[in-house]
């Protein structure tokens, strides 16, 4: 099946485009090598011709700064590896930004593909008053361009009708460049021929257009080619001429214009001084007051109904998790299968699954800023206070996914352009209190403020949160210097879109894909860590007829992971915490969340069905435990120091799988790990102490 890339900016509406022209017919794969989501459907034209249509990465040129830009040129170029050359490129263009768009369509043509553009949102240029001549810009660009308006569908017929066979011919290069420049791109030219390099021309023009492309390791290309590329470019230089700026300057002035004569504004109120409705709002909600309590309030907003709208869904979860294993421990006889089967599969997957609808609703707001154009001044209001830690704007998506659960997180970093401060973003990503924290933070808030009103406890669950992004904020600030990475100043640049009405197809498929990669992952990874843990917990078995097989509590003693609790009570005794404790720790490494059952068992606490009355019984239990001296375990000092520890820990081993596959690195991954433990055995060890000295 031959294959169609679909490319644009970001916020050009390609994704929208993407599902209008594919529909249900998508799949999502990884790129060979790289952890870049590759994203392709079925394309059907009028005419029967079918296609497979690549979803490649949002850029704004084929000159890449993040990790999902280079797949883009990669795949276009025909560099990447197990991915073929497209026959032909749909280039989405945004008609309200038609100067900045069409620099990316310039670079395209040049690669010598055959290429349709689809003159996105027209119907929001012409609210702008930009009247745009379709004929004459593809008469000047020598190729078909289609308007159309994605989110409504309205165009989509003609697009795919420009897609029929035969495929439009390929137009020829537009810009011409200084006499120096152009000879560089001839002999490069001809060297490629000579090599039996597929598209020579396209690659001579990008390898004196981008230095980078030059002198990064490229399997495609032999060292020779770059060595010769890098000389050219020299000779260019040595006679005053950079190729890059001037293969640059001669694009923009190409596409200026053209823009000039193809597009013109009209009908722009001269007394509102030419603003826009989306400049109007700006003024508002960019405002240094007026924008900052907007975002405080959002952010209020978003918090408050992840919390209060989740417990009916979380609850509907719980219950279809405790009719399944009803349904096991009636359809099996006793035994170990059975117990494997609801305790460590059933049980410990549902532990995680359960807070799948926090995820979903932060998720869903996420998608609610993405696609009125909110999102982006979001970024730009939190990277003054980023740039002063050595983060920029372009953190703050991946930050506030991390509330949710860190992976989606940590996975949204690919987007970043530095990769220094990727990698800090990535680094700090786990410190923001995920929706997995919250059982522990209700159990333990609610022991140390017992006889306190809810708005109390909400209150010290906000500063708990609180505590957490400005320790994070902190380390990034500390280990700015210390991560290698680019010593130039990296301006933060993000496109402010028009507002717009939310795309509900763009969310709801969004949200589908984040539940199926979620349950695939808790399927997965998360499957096992259970299945390990249950095992650890549950041999070796009781003998018949011994205390200890009768007495669950007893028998997590005698099991690997209470002797574990055993062995590392040395360690967590400065912090406040007996045998029990440790091993509910140790447990809580698989995910955090199965603190407060193996805590149960520990203690003998019978499940219920309300959530709130097996609370109330583990804090009562708790409230009783004593060491063998008479002394209270659990008392407030006790309770503040496992607070602070949760803030701290990176109790998530999914997590650090997935840094290390984001990173690539182990040590990257097992650094982070050891790094927050102690971290957090320091914080617990402060608190502790500290306030034994004081008390």
């Amino acid at each position: 099946m031959e294959i169609i890339a679909l490319v644009g900016n970001p916020n050009s509406g390609k994704t929208t485009l993407f599902n209008a022209l594919t529909g249900a017919n998508q799949k999502t794969g990884n790129y060979p090598g790289v952890t870049v989501s590759r994203v392709s459907g079925v394309l059907r034209t009028p005419h029967g011709n079918k296609f497979e249509l690549l979803d490649l990465p949002g850029c704004y040129s084929l000159t890449p700064k993040a990790p999902d830009e280079r797949i883009t040129r990669d795949v276009l170029l025909g560099d990447q590896q197990g991915s073929e050359l497209p026959s032909a490129v749909v280039c989405v263009v945004d008609a309200s930004n038609l100067e900045r768009h069409l620099y990316l369509v310039l670079q395209v043509i040049d690669l010598g593909l055959p290429v349709v553009v689809a003159l996105n949102k027209v119907d929001l240029a012409e609210k702008l008053g930009l009247r745009i001549n379709v004929e004459l810009l593809s008469e000047e660009l020598g190729l078909p361009v289609v308007p159309c308006q994605a989110n409504r569908g309205k165009g989509v017929l003609d697009l795919k009708h420009a897609m029929r066979h035969p495929l439009p011919h390929p137009s020829r290069r537009k810009w011409q460049a200084s006499k120096q420049t152009e000879s560089a791109i001839h002999d490069l030219t001809a060297k490629l021929e000579s090599e039996g390099m597929q598209k020579p021309s396209a690659h001579a023009v990008h390898l004196l257009a981008d230095a980078g492309y030059r002198g990064e390791d490229q399997p495609a290309l032999d060292p020779s080619i770059q060595s010769l590329a890098v000389d050219l470019a020299s000779v260019c230089a040595r006679e005053g001429v950079s190729t890059e700026e001037e293969i640059s300057q001669a694009r923009t002035q190409w596409v200026q214009s053209i823009c000039k004569v193809a597009a013109r504004r009209q009908g722009v109120d001269a007394q509102a001084g030419g603003l826009t409705t989306s400049d109007k709002i700006d003024q508002v909600l960019l405002h240094p007051v007026w924008g900052w309590a907007f975002f405080v309030g959002l952010m209020f907003v978003v918090f408050w109904s992840i919390f209060s709208l989740s417990e009916y869904p979380m609850g509907w979860v719980e219950m279809g998790i405790d009719a399944l294993k009803q349904g096991v421990s009636t359809l099996m006889p006793d035994g170990d299968v059975k117990d494997l089967v609801n305790d460590g599969v059933i049980g410990g997957v549902g532990s995680v699954v359960i807070f799948l609808p926090q995820i979903l609703l932060l998720l869903f707001f996420i998608g609610l800023m993405e696609t009125t154009g909110y999102m982006a001044r979001a970024a730009l209001l939190m990277d003054g206070v980023m740039s002063k830690v050595g983060l920029s704007g372009r953190a703050f998506l991946p930050l506030l996914s991390s509330y949710a659960c860190a992976i989606p997180g940590i996975m949204a970093t690919r987007s970043m352009d530095s990769a220094k401060q990727r990698l800090l973003t990535i680094l700090i990503a786990p410190w923001m209190s995920c929706t997995a924290r919250l059982p522990v933070y209700s159990l333990l808030i609610g022991m140390l403020l017992a006889g306190y009103g809810a708005a109390v406890q909400a209150l010290v669950l906000g500063g708990i949160y609180g505590l957490g992004t400005v320790s994070a904020l902190f380390a990034a600030w500390l280990l700015a210097p210390k991560v290698k990475g680019e010593e130039e100043v990296s301006h933060f640049l993000m496109e402010l879109p028009s507002y717009s009405k939310p795309d509900v197809s763009f969310i709801v498929r969004h949200l589908v894909e984040r539940a199926w990669s979620f349950l695939r992952k808790a399927g997965t990874v998360i499957l096992g860590l259970c299945i390990l843990l249950w095992a650890l917990e549950t041999y070796p078995k009781p003998k018949e007829g011994s205390p200890a097989a009768d007495d669950p509590a007893l028998a997590l003693e005698q099991s690997y992971m209470g002797r574990m609790g055993h062995a590392i009570e040395p360690l967590v005794k400065p912090l406040g915490y007996d045998w029990r404790t440790g091993t509910a720790l140790v447990a809580a490494f698989a995910a955090r969340e199965v603190f407060n059952a193996n805590l149960a068992i520990s203690y003998s606490v019978e499940e219920a069905d309300d959530e709130d009355k097996f609370l109330e019984q583990l804090r009562g239990k708790l409230a009783k435990a004593t060491w063998p001296d008479g002394r209270k375990v659990y008392t407030p000092l006790t309770t503040m120091s496992l607070l602070v520890f949760f803030v701290y820990a990176l109790q998530c081993l999914p997590t650090t799988v997935v840094v290390r596959r984001e990173t690539g690195s182990w040590k990257w991954a097992i650094g982070q790990l050891v790094g927050m433990t102690a971290v957090a055995w320091l914080a617990a060890f402060t608190v502790y102490q500290v306030g034994s000295l004081l008390s």
